[in-house]
Order: C-alpha cells, then structure tokens, then sequence
C-alpha cells in the first residue's frame, strides 16, 4: 500500500530549528566497519553465484574494530599493540548439490575481503604489523533461508519485518558536510597534504543563517615534523572545507574550524601514525555512523537499521532505505519546482514480496498553487517504479555501485 501525506512543515534548511549534521569520513573506525562489512557481503555473494549459480542466505552486518596502542611523535611514533577487526556474522558454509557437499571457504574469503579493505582506504597503513584481521561466521537460520527465492529472477519474499527510510534534497548543510568529507579524503587533497589521514568527521550547525564546521582530521605524524607543519597542514583543511563550501549556493554565513580538541601550548594534537584514530582511541561498529544516504541527521526521518553487510537479495531493512533514497532523488528531480522536499518511509511484512510492502508512506512539501493530486499519483508511480526495479538495485549492489553508508 503506497500512501502520500501533504506536509505543512517548512523545508529542513529554511526551519528556525538549529540543523545538525554529521559525517564520518571513510577511515573512521565506524566507517571501516560498514565498508568492511558490506565489502564481505559483496563476496560471499558472488562467490555464491560464480560456484553455485544462486543467492544463499548471509548476514555479516555485525563486527569488531577494536583500537590499538600507539605513541605517535614528530616525524614517526611506535606501534605498541596492533588495531584488531573481526567480522561476525552468518554465512551459508556447507552446500549440497546432487549428493556431494561442497565446503565454501567463508572465513579465508572474508580475512582476505577485509585486508584489501584496508588497503583500499588507508595510505599509512602497515597491514601485516599495525592490523590483525580475522573472520567469526556461523551458517544461517533454516526458517530465514527458506525465504530466498534461490536462482531465480523474481522479486523474493521479505526477511523480516522492518522499515527504511529516505529523503531529498540534501539541504546545503547537508550539502556541505557531504563534499567536504569527500573532498578531504580524495586522491587530490592527500596528494597536496599528504598529512591528513582518512579519519575525519564532519559536523556541520546550522543556527538561523549561520553555518558552522567542526572537522576532526587525524593527522599522519610521518609527514608532520614539527608542530608549525601541524598548524600548517591544520590550515590546509580549513581552507579547503571552505572553498568546497563556497561552491554550494546559500545566503549564509560560512566557517569551518578543525581539530578544535588541540591544546597547543601543551602539545596536545591530533596526531596519529597511521591516519585513524584506531590506533589508540577509537573502536568501530557496524552500524553507528553514517545511515544509507551516507549523513546522520537528528533532524530528519531516520532508522538505526544497519545497511552494511546485511544480504542485498532480501532484508528490506537494507534495501528499503536504499529505495526510499532513489526514490525521492527522483522525485525531487522530476518534480523540480513542484515538490520542494520529500520524505520517504517503506515498511515490510515478513514473507511478502518486497516490491508489496505493507506501507509505503512519501511525504511532501508542494511548492505553492500546484495541483496535490497530480504530484501525489506521480510520486506514488516514482516510489513504486523503483520498488519494482529491485532487481537493479540488487545487481548494483553486488557491483559495489551502491554506497550504503
């Protein structure tokens, strides 16, 4: 049942409500987790696919990022004890095919899936000295594999009872602490300031027509010899987060201000030797940092449904917040000018196909003198297009086109 609600609330951005916004950068250990996570669910699909020619049941949306030991100094530091990421989970292990079983090597495909993980997201990184990396599995619940609709083409059943959420336009806040993250962890800034590492959070306040960055960036002490290259590398991402933010149109006041933690006189920095605050710090779960679009915002319609490493055939509670996001994309872009925002919330029954869900509630904020009806009937064709197009979704998934966090 598609359900559309006309909403007489202000858009998010133009609200008297101070707007909080939060992202966790890629190196975050809570971002590590997620991309591990979803990295491993990857793999075992497609590992499942190429040897067996269908989808089995798997959940590896559950891990273990604890941090280490460390004693960064100018210009290197000590490893004292290593970082250490285990993935849990379920994961079909056993299969049998005409009488002969075949063993799916689950815990060596996830260690090695894991290690290029790492590979892939740090540039400081020792892996076979600062990371210890395993893999705990066990296989599935009978009654939850027997909804999988194995080897075919049809939409399968929902696994669960659940919900997901989504919502468009980003508002410029959230516009904001999206690029910047993006920009500070990309290729072009690491090459001109090699210093800053890939843990980096973003919180963006708006109050009124003020905007205000606070951003966390750890620093990588190899590249960092005294405490005036700190300071210098420290200006380098305020000035950088500030031209990324002068390219998103506003009528606001804009700053940025970074590693607001430091104590300088008494040589309390940021400071780490392998660019996360893993090494130390902070642990990492599947889960707690960013939600599906890739923001946490206390402001808007959320869920604290985990979308990383969770199967990408079946659990709505993944691939309802991946919908309800792509649906209200389009709708905004096809509506431009008519819907001025839009949220979306989908709601599952278990063992129901996943392109009927029990509800699927789009809220919208009309721009004045537009005809409710006609907006409503295409907004419900949108959310249900791309409810039907599941299959899509599910392919990009497996292609890792899709980012859930």
């Amino acid at each position: 049942m598609l359900h559309v609600t006309k909403s007489s609330r202000l858009p998010v951005g133009q609200s008297d409500f101070p707007e909080m916004v939060e992202r966790k950068g890629k190196g975050h250990p809570d971002s590590v987790a997620d991309e591990a996570a979803e990295a491993c669910s990857r793999a075992l699909t497609k590992y499942y696919l190429d040897e067996f020619g269908q989808y089995f049941h798997l959940n590896v949306d559950k891990a273990a990022y604890v941090a280490g030991q460390a004693i960064p100094e100018f210009g290197g530091g000590i490893i004292l004890q290593p970082q250490e990421f285990e993935i849990i989970g379920r994961a079909i292990d056993t299969v049998l095919i005409d009488g002969k079983i075949h063993r799916v090597p689950v815990r060596a495909l996830l260690r090695k899936t894991i290690k290029d993980v790492f590979l892939s997201t740090f540039r400081n990184i020792d892996i076979n000295r600062d990371v210890i990396i395993d893999s705990r599995t066990k296989s599935g619940s009978i009654d939850l594999t027997g909804l999988y609709n194995v080897g075919s083409d049809t939409v399968p059943l929902a696994n669960d009872t659940s919900f997901g959420v989504g919502f468009a336009p980003f508002s410029p806040t959230e516009q904001m602490v999206y690029d910047v993250e993006q920009y500070l962890n990309s290729d072009a800034f690491k090459d001109k300031c090699p210093a800053s590492g890939e843990d980096i959070k973003v919180m963006g306040l708006r109050n009124g027509d003020k905007i205000e960055l606070t951003i966390c960036n750890a620093m990588v002490s190899k590249y960092v010899h005294d405490k005036s290259e700190y300071i210098n590398a420290v200006e380098m991402v305020r000035e950088a987060a500030l031209d990324v933010c002068s390219g998103i149109s506003c009528d606001h006041e804009v700053r940025a201000s970074v590693n607001t933690g430091d104590i300088l006189e008494k040589d309390i920095l940021y400071l780490t030797i392998t660019g996360t605050s893993a090494e130390a710090g902070d642990d990492g779960q599947v889960g707690r940092g960013n939600r599906a679009n890739g923001l946490i915002t206390p402001g808007r319609v959320q869920t604290l449904e985990a979308a990383a490493g969770k199967n990408s055939n079946n659990h709505v509670g993944k691939l309802y917040s991946l919908v309800a996001n792509r649906a209200a994309r389009k709708i905004i872009a096809e509506l431009q000018g008519d819907v001025v925002e839009c949220q979306i919330r989908i709601l599952s029954q278990i063992g129901h196909p996943i392109n009927k869900p029990w509800m699927g509630d789009i809220e919208l904020i009309p721009a004045s003198n537009v005809n409710f009806d006609i907006i409503s009937r295409r907004a419900k064709d949108i959310l249900q297009e791309e409810l039907d197009d599941y299959l899509t979704l599910r392919q990009e998934l497996l292609e890792g086109k899709v980012k859930v966090w």
